[in-house]
């Protein structure tokens, strides 16, 4: 194939062209984001049901709806979350590959079924089920100016009016979360009136829903019509009431004296807001607030912006000092990111032109191997499209990495055909085609051996697998690209632009004089050690043996991660009151934060929501969204997000009667809320609450004596809370006429709320909602004050047939997998990983009474199935290599020889992981004294470090097999497999060490990242570096050393003999 192109030098460079046109058409297709879609598909159902507690809501809607959902094709999990306020949630998450949409059929299917065994309250106020994300994508605040007559209350409803439709029609957006709410027509009950006037709050309910209703009233004239009829017009009755005065107006009762009760006698009306569940402060004034939501499909850098476009669009019809801004858009992260990736990715480009040009000091040797980049990096961008894939942190830490892998077949070829015609005096198009000749199989079999070092990577399931399949396809796509050019574009550049060299250019003067004969002089001197070193093969081989027992002790001491916590310029602070604080109360707590927070120079913008949180929602709940200043503004380690954060969780710690701790934003959004552990105590003995409550402390009772292993170990959830027991004398009831319908409808509408109907208000349809005075509900006794209507048309106080008293009560109930549950986080000790701490809890929970186990949720989940995959992943690719070096060898036993390489690389990788954590902290207890070093940046055994490791794997068995190559057919070609092994190494030294260098310099950038995304980089820069550094270096001895002990010991077809240390063995 070679030789046609050889030939056709036209046709190789139509044919790249095509190439690089294909890849620039993707480009502008694929959408760009952090991380691709590695989260699994995850449907949510909302439910609403006013006025009842968190277990009723568990026992008779959530567990109805979980039980029906079981069995559902793809099922992974779900977990069932019921509030105090009402509300609850069942997530169902599915397997990753799980069609999302097939999905919610499903669920919406199996939900239909069970609509009928709900309560009315909860099929009235409907189910929502939605594809959303667990997270926020941003806020958009809308905030009143200083002056206007706005209020706070008027911009909520302008949002749910104008501007949350908007958002809920743009594409990606999965949900829109309101931190206010929109008006709603309220009638304020006092119940005392009502007494005076003999009427309960059930008569309030059925004048409004009989004087305030539609009244379709047809038309005169309608067909079919008299004959000679000679109009029509539609008759219009003004049904629905449309203003206060109207709703005060409402009869309630009327005597036959005359006298009117009317709803103003025995109410107060306003129009105030449907909940007053939520608010929102910005930076210490109080503002509504939209949180985004990303549907699971969506992509965040293209929803952030499109959000943004719109609400431009939409700022142009605000009403007078209404003004909006987005003061926390984890997008911001995601661009950046990308952007610095973008810059690693021309610095590693312009460190291998470097390299090669030093090595070639030729700028036509040096122009080939340039070319190849960008034609092979574009080849792999050409199918990403087609493959559903994107320009995302994965793909772009790819192309950095293989940035020193492409240019390796160009740099073989050039170098082979420069080396052709020093030594034989060719011309460019006869070494050109010699050479290829010589070095086609080698090319091909790196070019395989590298492409199946990534394949199996692919083909693994969950988060991890989506992980893994990203980069390996554009490695392997680009590898492939690259040995495709090796083959036809290289070998016609060559031939083209290369001019006869007549004297050997490597002795030149100056500078390239003096590094020539350094590579003349190290060369020399490498090959004598090989020879030195192949005297005493065996020593060296218990020396190899003692590297990779060295190797596997150090990997089993790493400590183990997902993904590194990247600094993404945003904390979220998580506030809880004690239970049963009220609104009040959470904002005074708030405001001490923002205070504290206001002092931290640090940060840039504080949002603030009371009434919830991730970990529930209640008066006590409370959630802050920190966003820091650029991380130009930060350079300092103590700046970071995670040096703040730790300050902060002490700072905090002075606010009393408030628990409020910092997190750090998991490092993948669609994995959870926040970094650290998430785990389920489960109830699998049926114990009950009580025995569940006291199991989940003891869990944190013995996790408080591990603070060298975890911290901020915690409920993630609300703690029970003292409630008041209403217990209803059944007998007392039935003898006055009592229903327990009248009692239930009577307590739900003047403690909770009563929907009755809709009134429109400026073109919109607004619910019309009862409930009594706040006054009227402050004490226990205003309960036992409500007057019950009985059968006879009398009043019957709730305090002659009922009973209260005081009782602790759950705020929120949980079920994981149909098991009563309870949230428990935390995260790892300064110093250790995840992984550590994660086996600490595991360790901690089997010590607790049988009957209660752990589950891990989230990230912790994935964490754990990417930890069960790893020695599948290094399985299958030792397995790959293998059966491909095996094919291109016809040969058994060879690829022993290179297979023996791979651990050497792997001994840098883990030496040089935990060399560089050592060095870290070693260096900030030094300088910067003790907390620094607990707070210094270690690294761990992660998705990266495989990554990193695969590739180092790839790499040092492409230098083996430059050599091996070469050596077997010296030894095909009658020497002996000393003299073979040791040309095949002197011949094979300055490619090795030029293309190894180019790409460690390559990977420089990576090594020594900073800014956003910056931990990443950092983590698989010092994989890779050290890894290849290391592998290079012992492998260029060793790999000799294999050839010669594997081919005496499996001698095949060749039946060569000889023996060691005989002097005309020595080929020179």
């Amino acid at each position: 194939m070679s030789r046609f192109f050889i030939d056709r030098p036209v046709f190789a460079w139509v044919v790249a062209i095509f190439i690089m046109l294909g890849g620039l058409l993707s480009l502008y297709r694929l959408p760009v984001e952090q991380y691709p879609n590695v989260g699994a598909p995850t449907i949510r159902l909302s439910v609403a049901y006013p006025g009842a507690s968190a277990a009723t809501i568990e026992e008779s809607v959530l567990s109805v709806i979980e039980r029906e959902m079981n069995g559902i094709d793809g099922l992974d999990y779900m977990t069932a979350t019921a509030m105090a306020n009402g509300t609850g949630t069942l997530e169902l998450t599915f397997a990753t590959g799980t069609d999302e949409d097939i999905a919610q059929v499903n669920v919406q299917n199996n939900l239909s079924k069970v609509t009928s065994r709900l309560p009315s309250s909860v099929t009235q106020n409907g189910i929502t089920v939605s594809k959303s994300s667990t997270g926020f994508l941003m806020v958009v605040t809308l905030s009143v100016k200083e002056g206007s007559s706005l209020t706070v209350e008027d911009a909520s409803d302008y949002a749910v009016r104008n501007v949350i439709p908007e958002l809920q029609r743009i594409e990606g957006v999965g949900g829109v979360q309101q931190f206010g709410s929109e008006a709603s027509m309220r009638i304020w009950l006092s119940p005392e009136k009502l007494r005076g006037y003999d009427l309960t709050a059930a008569d309030v309910s059925a004048a409004i829903a009989a004087q305030n209703r539609q009244i379709p009233a047809g038309s005169i004239g309608a067909l079919p019509a008299i004959e000679g009829q000679t109009f029509s017009a539609t008759i219009n009755v003004p049904g629905q009431l449309a203003n206060v005065a109207d709703f005060e107006n409402i009869v309630l009762k009327s005597t036959e004296g005359g006298a009117t009760v009317r709803l103003k006698d025995v109410a107060r009306i306003e129009i105030g807001q449907q909940t007053y569940a939520t608010s929102l402060r910005l930076n210490g004034e109080a503002s509504t607030g939209l949180a985004v939501q990303l549907s699971n499909d969506g992509n965040a850098v293209a929803v952030a912006k499109a959000v943004k476009a719109r609400m431009n669009e939409l700022a142009q019809y605000f009403p007078e000092g209404l003004a909006w801004s987005s003061p926390y858009d984890s997008s911001t992260f995601v661009n950046l990111s990308i952007n610095q990736v973008l810059h690693t990715l021309v610095e590693a480009m312009v460190l291998v032109f470097i390299v090669m040009f030093l090595f070639l000091q030729n700028l036509r040797y040096t122009l080939i191997p340039t070319i190849v980049v960008p034609v092979s990096l574009l080849g792999a961008v050409a199918l990403m499209s087609p493959l559903g894939m994107s320009i995302n942190v994965l793909t772009m830490f790819a192309m950095v990495l293989v940035i020193g892998i492409v240019v390796d077949d160009a740099i073989v070829v050039v170098e082979n055909v420069e080396r052709l015609m020093v030594e034989e005096k060719l011309t460019p198009y006869q070494a050109t085609r010699k050479s290829m000749g010589q070095i086609s199989s080698a090319i091909v079999g790196i070019t395989l051996v590298n492409i199946v070092v990534f394949v199996p990577m692919s083909f693994f399931s969950g988060a991890t697998g989506n992980i893994y399949r990203q980069f390996a396809l554009v490695m392997a796509s680009s590898i492939g690209f690259s040995g495709f050019l090796a083959l036809t574009l290289t070998p016609a550049l060559c031939a083209t632009l290369l001019k006869p060299v007549r004297d050997d250019h490597h002795e030149k003067r100056g500078f390239f004089g003096w590094f020539n004969r350094m590579v003349k002089f190290f060369t020399h001197a490498y090959e004598a050690t090989v020879a030195k070193f192949i005297r005493i093969s065996y020593a060296m081989f218990v020396v190899y043996l003692a590297i990779t027992a060295g190797a596997v002790y150090i990997y089993s001491r790493l400590p183990t991660d997902f993904l590194p916590n990247e600094d993404q310029g945003f904390i979220i602070a998580s506030i809880q009151l004690p239970a049963g604080a009220t609104a009040e109360r959470t904002i005074e707590k708030i405001k001490e934060m923002e205070a504290i927070l206001k002092q931290q120079p640090e940060v840039e913008n504080v949002v603030a929501v009371q009434g919830f949180s991730f970990s529930g929602q209640g008066q006590n709940m409370g959630l802050s969204f920190i966003t820091l200043k650029d991380w130009k503004e930060r350079p300092e380690p103590n700046q970071s997000a995670k040096a703040l954060g730790g300050r902060l969780i002490g700072m905090f710690m002075g606010i009393s009667d408030a628990t409020i701790i910092a997190l750090s934003p998991p490092p993948i959004p669609s994995l959870g809320v926040s970094n650290g552990f998430n785990l389920m105590l489960e109830d699998r003995g049926n114990a009950g609450h009580e025995a569940l409550l006291a199991a989940r402390n003891q869990l944190l009772g013995m996790a408080a004596q591990k603070t060298d292993q975890v911290t901020q170990v915690r409920p993630d959830g609300m703690e029970d809370a003292p409630q008041l027991r209403l217990d209803i004398n059944r007998d007392a009831a039935y003898a006055q006429g009592v229903d327990i319908t009248s009692i239930a409808s009577t307590i739900g509408t003047n403690f909770g709320s009563a929907y009755i109907n809709d009134f429109p208000n400026k073109g919109r349809l607004q619910r019309v909602t009862v409930q009594s005075d706040a006054a009227a509900r402050m004490q226990p006794q205003d309960l036992l004050a409500l007057n019950i209507p009985n059968r006879s048309g009398g009043q019957v106080p709730l305090g002659s047939i009922a009973s209260l008293s005081w009782e602790n009560g759950q705020m929120q109930a949980v079920r994981y997998n149909g098991y009563p549950a309870m949230k428990v986080g935390g995260s790892a000790a300064q110093g250790k990983s995840s992984g550590d701490a994660m086996k600490t809890m595991q360790e901690l929970s089997a010590k607790l009474p049988p009957g209660f186990g752990i589950e891990w949720s989230g990230l912790s989940l994935e964490q754990q199935r990417a930890g069960n995959q790893q020695l599948y992943v290094y399985s299958f690719t030792l397995l790959a290599v293998f059966l491909c070096l095996a094919a291109l060898y016809e040969s058994w036993s060879i690829p022993f020889a290179v297979l023996l390489v791979l651990p050497l690389g792997f001994f840098g990788v883990s030496a040089g992981v935990m060399g560089r954590s050592s060095f870290n902290v070693f260096m900030a207890a030094m300088f910067r004294g003790p907390q620094a070093a607990r707070n210094a940046e270690t690294f761990s055994n992660d998705t990266y470090f495989v990554i990193g490791l695969v590739t180092v794997m790839g790499l040092t068995a492409k230098n083996a097999i430059l050599i091996i190559e070469f050596a077997k057919d010296l030894q095909e070609g009658g020497r002996t497999r000393i003299q073979a092994a040791l040309a095949a190494a002197h011949l094979r030294f300055r490619p090795i060490v030029m293309t190894s260098l180019a790409f460690i310099l390559g990977v420089l950038p990576l090594y020594f990242a900073s800014g956003a995304s910056s931990a990443s980089q950092r983590a698989i820069g010092t994989t890779v570096f050290w890894g290849m550094s290391v592998g290079t270096f012992l492998g260029l001895v060793m790999i000799p050393i294999f050839f010669v002990i594997v081919r005496k010991l499996f001698p095949g077809k060749l039946g060569v003999h000889d023996k060691y240390a005989r002097p005309e063995d020595q080929p020179y």
